[in-house]
């Protein structure tokens, strides 16, 4: 039985369970769960994680934890009991874990890394907490550092700031919203700007002394130098070195490295110096022999010098090696340091050993205790402490110090009958009042042991040493008295016996005769001559002599001989317990000398701080005693000196020796009657102030009140102790008296900065300390009544002086942080008069952060939900006192322009989150009794709605993202929180007062403005936080966002007919709420939209102004980023909304403006189709194909669907700027174009949009024609630069502006230049199929065709597409799809290549137009593209393939032309239609005929530099024709059944006839032209060719072609072809003249009809559609989709022998065997040369690529009986022109998913028919070419010179009688420079046999020179005219 846990509530899992018994519930290890029940080992709760799911699980998978529980039952909350610090750590750690791993997948390795060292030693620190083992002091410590690394890593990953109170998370809830502020500014200010230590510490260790010749012990004495002082700062770190240059007890660390402490941040600067002093021990020369003297010296050896500015970088400098200088002469040696400072070079070099120190210097920043905890190493193995000379900046209480430092200056010795002068030595003594030395006494620096004496280095030879030695004497004060110091001279021998002889000695006492010390300063001392053997045991009898020169003077005149020699020392004492001052010992010793109390009174101002300090008990103790001796005479100046030593605890350098004060008052003082003549004394001064000249001294007794108070308060305390509280009233009266006085004076008012203002400012700034002390002997509400009355009677005229206000404001600030108004009872007295000077201080906008921090503290007493009577009547006041104020000034505040600074910006910040902080606190402790008065205290509605507009202004204030730092998310929500509360009380004031005839337009929209920028906060979308985060909001808070939706609705619910003021302004703003991914508020908000159209269709008749304003909105707001799939679901979807309403749509069907309004839901959830597709595809960064497709889609849509003209033209210049960076000039041109066609030749101004400049449309159109020209200029397309160049020309002309027109004329002149000069690349172009539900709308199941990039084939393509789609499945055929392909959940992409069909063919058939123009209109102005696909209809002819060959012929018609303002557009429409066996025939030997005679024209004129093309193509025809060639035709065709069976086709079996003739013909002609042009070495070739040639006739049974053929030259109409004089002829490679080897049938590339005869369209059909180089037949046919190949496209020239190389049965028989049949599939997927190139690839050499880059044609049969099986397998192919240098292009295939190539595809005759360079057809045999009337198709005329009418059948593919239906179903595109017109039939051209003498030819038409008709009422216009000016647009100034 399953039973509710009483105490089991809270577990973590420690074994994942996967919850596979019934109702079980699926748990990994370290999930947190809540546990509901248990039954027998089984628990019953959920994961934390994931409350919604409950089940059941073991319990011994789940370790318990401790844990509280709130609102037991149903919806109990259990709260775990432990440490709120390892909660937050646990928390944080699992939103780490997912952050840190998407750090791996984001490489950022370096944070990757650093956040995984912080997350393992949180979880180490984590253990030490849950063991509990800790002190209490090492807890607060591991606190410390978890919450630190915390903070660090939140701040690294972006998360929020934590607020804490002593390591703790504080709950917001808990705290006033101030003291909340106040904690996340105290974090970020930490975060920003970490504190700067006041102390610096600097830690030193020596490694060695590296030297060559050492061999002598050293000493090391290390030193802080001040340059700027010339004075050491520091006491001295002393070593010492063995003979090896190492420390010489490396065991003790303590002995070798040392801290230099309390160094200050202003001796951080570069003229402090680490100084270093090296002596050697050893011989008297450093150079002498060893055995030359055993006595040891100490001698100079060195000196380094560092600046610590070295250090100030904060590295540690390991391993520093510092240079080591020695004196040019040892008399220096005192000074060497300085001299190195200051780089005097001439007095010092390098040690002639060379030698280095090298040391390890790091500086540490922080407090000793600080540096202790963070740099436990330094001091774990033990370090010297090295303090600075004297006391340190702060000297603390309780300090023991007695240090006497002695520093050995120099000597002034005679030379004692010596030649030379001395080499002294000096020795120091300690001895004390009995003559014993005293031991351990004298330190030579820290790192050294105490010694018991001192021997000083030896300066060579010098009768003037200089030693500057210091040294410290650490000596006890019991020792002090009577203990004398004695330096005894030696002079030291360098003879061998090294002896050191006494000669005299000096002595000086340590403290004089009336007690004190020996004065700091320079002492010269006597030296007493003595002898060797002299005895100084005995210090009587020379303490007796005089010791110091100063003695002397005017003293005697004894020993005056002694005077010779002197001795210097520098003596400083640092002292806790002695002194060297007079005047103190005679203050302490008053009673001695009663008649010296004034003048010891008087001089205590003059004694040194220190010293009062020093003896501050005993110093007090006697000013006392001296007012209890006679209070009278000495009542006065006791006061003053007592104010003089209150003050001088003021300073910061005595500062800590307040509290030795405060004990002094609380346990020693016994002044029991002082309080009377402190109080009299206090009272005389304070009534003296009005009336007193010079205040400075009133200033000072008024700086000292409160310990003034302190001692009163203390003394009555004792007085009332003594006496049971006698004289209470006296003393109260006396209190009230002396307040009075204070408030008289505060009263008088002094304009400027006058002595009694300053006095007034010094009283203020002190008197809040004397309130504690009142308290001690009144009642709270006395002491606040008297304070009230104090603060009242301060001035509150606005002109006094500043200072005055700001300490005026610094003393209610201290006032409201004080003991006193921490109490209930005396706040409600002290609440008025503060906010009574705050209310004025606010209103003049002055000293706003003291005002801020006042109101700071005054909230921070009042905590949330109080219900405290006191509280809330303190709310009241503060309501009607502040509310308003408040409010002005976070309006006047924010206004304001910011300064640049960023000091200056942060201070503004804080006034103003102060302010926003406390104006939150009050608002969110208003109840509604509070909100009720506030709006019953308005007396009109003005008033209430200045009150309202202002409160919801400053609520959008702070609702800015500027107003908290990005991480304050918990003040966001907090702030958020009181906002909503509050507008949901003053809502219902809107609703009350200003509705129906009070109707306020200005606070509604105010309100609504509030309400939406409310919801669209970043900080409140929810779906952007991490889960724990989202979860944690949402118990605390609730979702607010629909909070406020609900309330919105609501209050548009209420405005009734008002709603027509706000359509269409709230549509937007409303429409960016709806967007946010929240279902509940979009449920809320969207019945809103059915609402505005109904009102809006009641008013006007319809909801245009609704429809426009939503168009707009929207497009703004999704480019932005909002809305989703489910938004565009939900506008058009039939799921319920809100409460009774059901979908938008279904509602707005029950209108009875249903059909526009289901019309406007369709629009725009189509537009929101194309947004979401425009967003999504800019997320990329490349351009690539979807972009511009995208764009594209949308940019139409605003023209056509929705005509909203300022959006098209932003789309077009976006979509513009997409084709610049993708490098897609033409079509930018063609883009760009859309915009000028919209713009007329007019002088109408044109206001400034997007980067246009306000200017005329004139000149906008005039740089837009420019602009497109330059484009159509860099994308090749000269022939449309040149239209547009003509145009601008003509307005240029028509004012009369030559000179630009000038300037267009040469422009127009260069573009023809590079049409004749300049290579173009004819693209490809390539038919793509989108299928599946998964691609965007605007390519979901459509088909387009695109335009291939220069060099791009096919297999490029392909893996361009798959790149752009990386989630799409290729097709591997070219079938069309199925319904389940449409509709399937994935993307799949059909892919093959198209042929263009030009729609004009004039300038293609014209003969002698060059290729640079012709190749111009093969591949532009493109609507028509088709593929082919062959198939057998009915049984199949084994021996005949022929009969039964039909061709399935797919025509592809779209929506715009090709190129346009995209690379790809969508196909319209599609034609299919089968070519009959026949008709096919006759397209084959129509297109070969016309290849040969355009091949003979060019040989003719001379256009080809080589004869190859032609010898290959007669090659490939007769070769053909004798293998079985066209006699196949004759089979299948001219057969008495076929004939029978098909009457219909007499006449085109009497057209083959012809064209059989025809090609006879023409080849009889061609051979005859060929063994004009022949080189040599082709001779035997041609021989063959003409055997071949008879062969052929004989089998047509033509014998003789003479009868009908005149043997003449081959005429064209205008007798010779026109040659443009710049057009370069084709050229053949240098590879080209290589025979091929003519492995199989297959072994040739296919002549491929391209729609571009390009470069790089060759090369995709070379790599897409070229067969393999198989040495197999069977493998060729194989590959090959269908036997019948092109009867005449075996253009290669081949020598005999090449000929006859290829199998007998290959070359002979014209019938193919069963296996090399294809299927369907094949044939389908075949490319335009054969069926599949990606499929079944066959590579080409390069080297034959070269060569068939001049031979072919593009007019290529698909079956010609003529041809034998290996020409059949090879057919030629077609190519661009190619200059001289052919493109550099690799031929290798670029590797590509495989992809169905393009079913075969074939060119019209007219595209090719006078090309100067051959074209290719394809391996299928299928032609590519549209079937065309004869007269387009026959180059020749009938041989009676009559022209042959078009044959009945034949196949017009684009004929003129199909083109106008076309036309008619076609929207012409808006942007094509071209107008489109009817084709006129091309003329016949004559024969090339029988000359005629022709009219003179029409030029070539001009490059289309007019623009493309519009529709006009359906029909398409055929004749250019003249543009009529547009009608007035909507947008009439872009």
């Amino acid at each position: 039985m399953w039973i509710p846990t009483e105490h089991e509530k809270y577990g973590v899992v420690i074994a994942s369970f996967r919850g596979t018994v019934p109702y079980g519930l699926s748990l990994e290890i370290g999930d947190t769960v809540q546990i509901l029940e248990k039954c027998d080992g089984w628990y019953r709760g959920f994961a934390l994680k994931n409350p919604n799911i409950k089940g059941i699980f073991p319990s011994s998978y789940v370790h318990l934890k401790h844990a509280g529980v709130k609102n037991k039952g149903q919806f109990e909350m259990v709260i775990p009991t432990e440490d709120s610090v390892i909660t937050e750590m646990t928390s944080t750690l699992r939103d780490w874990g997912t952050m840190w791993k998407q750090l791996y997948v984001r490489n950022e390795g370096d944070l990757f890394h650093r956040l995984w060292h912080i997350m393992n030693e949180v979880l180490d620190l984590r253990r030490q907490v849950l063991v509990g083992h800790l002190t209490h002091d090492r807890m607060k410590d591991v606190k410390r550092h978890i919450t630190a690394r915390l903070d660090w890593g939140n701040e690294q990953l972006g998360l929020d700031l934590v607020p804490r109170k002593e390591y703790a998370m504080v709950d917001p809830e808990d705290i006033s919203i101030t003291e909340l502020y106040r904690l996340m500014e105290h974090r970020h200010r930490k975060k920003d700007a970490p504190a700067q230590a006041s102390s610096h510490h600097l830690f030193v260790q020596l490694k060695s002394l590296m030297c060559s010749n050492l061999g002598e012990e050293l000493e090391v004495v290390f030193s802080l130098f001040d340059s700027r002082e010339n004075r050491p700062i520091s006491e001295r770190f002393f070593l010492r070195l063995n003979r090896n240059g190492l420390p010489k007890a490396p065991d003790k660390p303590e002995r070798h490295c040392s801290l230099f402490v309390d160094l200050s941040s202003g001796e951080l600067r570069r003229d402090i110096y680490i100084t270093v002093h090296i002596i050697r021990i050893g011989r008297m020369g450093a150079g002498e022999k060893k055995n030359a003297c055993s006595v040891q010296y100490r001698r100079p050896f060195g000196c380094a010098v560092l600046s610590i500015a070295d250090l100030l970088t904060g590295e540690t400098k390991d391993d520093l090696i510092l240079k080591v200088y020695m004196c040019n002469t040892e008399s220096e040696w005192h000074q060497i340091h300085e001299n190195i400072i200051k780089k005097l070079n001439a007095r010092y070099n390098l040690t002639g050993s060379n030698a280095g120190l090298a040391v390890s210097l790091q500086l540490l920043h922080g407090d000793l205790e600080q540096i202790r905890r963070e740099y436990p190493s330094v001091f774990s193995h033990g370090v010297s402490i090295t303090r600075k000379l004297g006391f340190s900046n702060i000297i603390m209480p309780g300090e023991m110090r007695n240090d006497l430092y002695i520093t050995v200056e120099r000597g002034e010795f005679e030379k004692g009958g010596k030649s030379v002068a001395r080499n002294v030595e000096v020795a120091m003594f300690i001895l004390d009042s009995g003559g014993r030395t005293l031991k351990d006494f004298i330190s030579f620096g820290s790192g050294e042991p105490l010694a018991g004496e001192y021997h000083s280095f030896v300066l060579y030879h010098n009768n003037s040493p200089r030693w500057a030695e210091l040294l410290k004497l650490p000596i006890p004060v019991d020792t002090f008295r009577g203990a004398h110091i004695r330096f005894e001279f030696r002079h030291c021998s360098t003879k061998e016996k090294g002896e050191k002889k006494l000669f005299g000695f000096s002595f000086i006492p340590l403290m004089q005769e009336d007690g004190r010390t020996l004065p700091d300063g320079t002492h010269e001392l006597i030296v007493h001559k003595c002898e060797e053997n002299t005895n100084l045991q005995d210090p009587t009898r020379y303490l007796k002599l005089p010791f110091s020169k100063g003695l002397l003077l005017g003293t005697s005149s004894l020993a005056t001989k002694t005077t010779k020699e002197s001795f210097w020392i520098t003596s400083f004492l640092c002292s806790t317990k002695l002194t060297q001052n007079g005047d103190m010992l005679d203050l302490l010793k008053w009673r001695t000398h009663p008649d010296k109390i004034p003048g010891c009174l008087s001089k205590l101002k003059e004694i040194d701080g220190s010293e009062i300090v020093k003896f501050l008990q005993d110093t007090l103790d006697t000013l006392f005693g001296i007012l209890d001796e006679n209070s009278q005479k000495y009542g006065s100046k006791v006061f003053d000196s007592l104010v003089h030593i209150i003050n001088l605890l003021q300073d910061s350098k005595f500062h800590h020796f307040k509290p030795v004060m405060d004990t002094y008052i609380e346990s020693h003082f016994a002044g029991a009657l002082a309080y009377r003549d402190l109080i009299k004394v206090l009272k005389w001064y304070v009534d003296r102030i009005t009336e007193a000249e010079r205040q400075e001294h009133i200033q000072e007794v008024l700086k000292a009140q409160e310990y003034i108070f302190k001692y009163i308060v203390q003394s009555r305390r004792l007085f009332s102790l003594a006496t049971g509280g006698q004289h209470e009233e006296e003393f109260r009266c006396c209190i009230r008296e002396l307040l009075l006085s204070v408030r008289f004076f505060l009263s008088q008012e002094s304009k400027g900065a006058g002595p009694l203002s300053q006095s007034q400012a010094v009283f203020l700034s002190s008197f809040p300390a004397v309130y504690s002390e009142l308290l001690k002997l009144f009642d709270v509400r006395e002491v606040a009544n008297l304070v009230q009355d104090t603060l009242g009677s301060l001035p509150t005229l606005l002109h006094v002086d500043e200072t005055l206000q700001a300490v005026k404001l610094q003393c209610i600030g201290q006032t409201v942080e004080s003991q006193l108004y921490t109490n209930p009872d005396s706040r409600c007295i002290l609440l008025p008069v503060v906010l009574h000077h705050l209310h004025m201080h606010l209103r003049q906008q002055k000293d706003l952060v003291a005002c801020a921090r006042i109101l700071s503290n005054v909230f921070c007493l009042s905590k949330k939900n109080s219900s405290e009577k006191s509280v809330l009547e303190e709310i009241d006041v503060i309501v009607a006192s502040l509310l308003d104020i408040l409010l002005r000034t976070i309006l006047e505040i924010t206004s304001r322009p910011q300064a640049s600074g960023a000091a200056t910006r942060l201070h503004f910040q804080d006034v103003t989150g102060e302010f926003v902080a406390c104006l939150l606190s009050l608002l969110r402790q208003m109840t509604d009794r509070h909100y009720q008065q506030l709006l019953d205290s308005f007396s009109t509605k003005e008033e209430l709605r200045d009150f309202l507009l202002q409160i919801f202004t400053v609520f959008r204030t702070l609702i800015r993202p500027e107003m908290f730092p990005k991480d304050w998310t918990v003040m966001r929500l907090v702030a958020n929180n009181v906002i909503i509360t509050t507008v949901l009380y003053l809502s219902d004031a809107l609703r009350k007062n200003f509705l129906n005839e009070n109707f306020d337009y200005k606070i509604w929209d105010s309100y609504f403005f509030l309400a939406v920028i409310f919801i669209n906060q970043l900080c409140l979308q929810l779906e952007m936080f991490t889960p724990s985060k989202k979860k944690k909001v949402l118990e605390k808070y609730g979702d607010m966002r629909v909070t406020m939706g609900c309330e919105i609705f609501s209050m548009w619910q209420n405005l009734g007919e008002h709603k027509l003021h706000f359509i269409p302004a709230l549509i937007g703003p409303f429409l960016e709420v709806t967007l946010i991914p929240q279902p509940d508020l979009r449920n809320v908000m969207i019945p809103i939209f059915h609402d505005m159209m109904d009102w809006e269709q009641r008013r006007s008749g319809n909801f245009k102004q609704v429809e426009a304003k939503l168009i707009d909105k929207l497009d703004s707001l999704m480019s932005e980023g909002k809305g989703d799939e489910t938004y565009r679901e939900l506008f058009n979807s039939i799921i319920p909304l809100f409460g009774p309403y059901p979908s938008l749509l279904k509602k707005i069907e029950r209108e009875t403006w249903r059909e526009s309004g289901v019309s406007l839901i369709a629009t725009v959830t189509r537009l929101m189709e194309r947004l979401l597709d425009y967003r999504d595809c800019m997320r990329v960064g490349e351009v690539d194909g979807k972009k511009i497709g995208c764009t594209v889609s949308l940019l139409n849509f605003y023209k056509t669907e929705l005509n909203k003209e300022e959006m098209y033209i932003r789309y077009i210049h976006k979509l513009y700027d997409l084709h610049l960076k993708a490098q897609n000039f033409t079509e930018a041109a063609y883009t760009l174009l859309l915009y000028d066609e919209l713009l007329e030749w007019s002088d109408r101004p044109l206001r400034e949009f997007l980067s246009y400049p306000t200017q005329t449309e004139w000149q906008r159109k005039e740089h837009l024609h420019l602009a497109i020209i330059q484009n159509f200029d860099r994308g090749k397309c000269w022939e449309n630069g040149i239209v547009l160049c003509r145009k601008i020309a003509e307005q240029y002309e028509s004012y009369y502006d030559y000179r630009n027109l000038s300037k267009m004329r040469m422009m127009e002149a260069s573009l023809y230049d590079k049409i004749m000069d300049q290579q173009r690349l004819e693209p490809e172009f390539f038919r793509v199929g989108f299928y599946g539900k998964k691609f965007p709308f605007f390519l979901r199941n459509k088909e387009f065709v695109c335009r291939g990039h220069d060099y791009e084939r096919l297999e490029a393509f392909q893996q361009r597409m798959l790149t752009e789609f990386p989630h799409a499945i290729a097709m591997q055929h070219a079938n069309q799809p199925d319904e389940t392909i449409f509709q399937a959940e994935a993307q799949y992409l059909q892919i093959y290549a198209v042929t263009p069909i030009p729609e004009s063919q004039e300038v293609l058939q014209r003969d002698g137009v060059p290729d640079n123009i012709k190749s111009f209109y093969k591949v532009n102005h493109i609507w028509k593209f088709r593929y082919d696909r062959p198939f057998h209809k009915g049984p199949k002819d084994k021996e005949n393939e022929f009969k039964s060959l039909w061709v399935e012929r797919t025509s592809l018609f779209l929506v715009q032309s090709l190129p346009g303002i995209s690379r790809w557009f969508e196909v319209d429409k599609r034609e299919v239609v089968e070519m009959t066996p026949l008709e096919n025939a006759i397209e084959v030997l129509e297109n070969k005929n016309q290849q040969l005679k355009t091949l003979i024209s060019q040989c003719q004129t001379r256009q080809m530099q080589n004869i190859n093309p032609l010898t290959m193509c007669l090659n490939g025809v007769i070769d053909a024709a004798v293998n079985g060639g066209v006699s196949r035709y004759q089979e299948a065709f001219f057969v008495k059944e076929y004939i029978l069976s098909h009457p219909e086709d007499g006449e085109k079996i009497a057209r083959l006839r012809e064209l059989m003739l025809e090609q006879a013909q023409i080849l009889d002609f061609g051979l005859a032209v060929h063994e004009k042009f022949v080189p040599q070495d082709m001779r035997p070739l041609h021989k063959k060719l003409v055997d071949q040639f008879f062969m052929m006739k004989s089998s047509l049974g033509i014998q003789e072609l003479s009868a009908c053929l005149q043997a003449s030259p081959v005429h064209f109409p205008n007798g010779s072809p026109r040659v443009c004089r710049n057009s370069a002829p084709a050229s053949m490679s240098p590879d080209g003249s290589r025979v091929i080897p003519r492995r199989s049938p297959l072994s040739y590339p296919a002549i491929n009809r391209y729609s571009s005869s390009s470069l790089s369209s060759q090369a995709s059909a070379e790599v897409s559609n070229i067969t393999g180089q198989s040495e197999s037949s069977d493998e060729v046919f194989n590959m090959q989709p269908s036997p019948s190949t092109s009867s005449l496209s075996s253009t290669h020239s081949a020598s005999p022998n090449v000929t006859s190389s290829a199998p007998s049965s290959a070359r002979a028989s014209p019938l193919l065997s069963d296996k090399h049949k294809h299927s369907r599939e094949n044939a389908c997927l075949s490319p335009r040369e054969r069926p599949c190139s990606a499929i079944y690839p066959t590579p080409v050499e390069p080297s034959q690529r070269l060569l068939f880059n001049h031979i072919g044609d593009g007019a290529m049969p698909r079956s010609d009986p003529n041809l034998s099986a290996p020409e059949k397998a090879s057919p030629a192919r077609h190519t661009a022109p190619v200059s001289p240098s052919p493109a550099g292009r690799s031929p290798l295939k670029g590797p590509g998913q495989a992809f169905t190539p393009s079913p075969v595809e074939y060119h019209s005759s007219g595209l090719l028919s006078n090309s100067p360079v051959l074209s290719g057809s394809c391996s299928s045999g299928i032609s590519s070419l549209s079937r065309c009337s004869a007269s387009e198709i026959s180059g020749f005329e009938n041989p009676v010179n009559e022209p042959s009418a078009p044959a009945p059948g034949s196949g017009s593919g684009y004929g003129a009688p199909e083109e106008p239906a076309r036309r008619d179903s076609k929207t012409p595109p808006p942007y094509s420079v071209y107008e489109r017109t009817v084709r006129r039939p091309v003329p016949l051209p004559h024969s090339l046999s029988i000359p005629v003498t022709p009219e003179p030819p029409a030029l070539p038409p001009k490059p289309l020179a007019a623009r493309p008709g519009a529709l006009e009422n359906g029909t398409r216009r055929t004749e250019p005219g003249p543009r009529p000016r547009p009608l007035p647009r909507k947008v009439s100034q872009l």
